[in-house]
């Protein structure tokens, strides 16, 4: 009877906690945008999860092997860094099917807004905004096979 009991508490107290992980790691992976110029990996580090960018068109130099830097950054002591494995996506917690109170970094204009993801489908809502989340924009990412 304790180990019918014991099995009962166990399944009720911690499988609905692992499957909230497993929902929330279903961002973990490559994504590419919408235009197909950019591939995102989106990696989790403790509670929060971050994506750097893998790929771009014009990531590189005309010599083909040296990384662009950041130079449109807003933050000067950033400008010297590698966009190759920069993070652009920072911060996200996971709650209730959405990933929230994150930031996007956008290098073309050296901008940084607020940030949500969802799960649509087949599909990643990247939803930025100032203020609220209303007055935003929403882009559709596709995961990469």
């Amino acid at each position: 009877m304790l180990k019918i009991l014991f099995t009962i508490f166990f399944f009720v107290n911690f499988l609905p906690a692992e499957s909230q992980i497993i929902v929330a790691d279903r961002i973990v992976g490559e994504w590419v945008n919408e235009e197909k110029d950019t591939r995102i990996e989106i990696y989790k580090n403790g509670e929060e999860y971050f994506g750097r960018l893998v790929w771009a068109e014009d990531l590189f130099e005309a010599d083909g092997k040296t990384s662009r830097k950041d130079a449109r950054n807003s933050n000067e002591k950033l400008r010297g860094r590698n966009l190759l494995h920069a993070n652009l996506l920072n911060n996200f917690v996971f709650s209730e099917d959405i990933w929230d109170d994150g930031k996007m970094y956008d290098p073309k204009s050296g901008k940084t807004y607020n940030c949500l993801i969802r799960l649509r489908k087949e599909k990643m809502e990247v939803r930025s905004y100032v203020g609220i989340p209303l007055l935003g924009r929403s882009t559709y990412w596709d995961r990469v096979p």
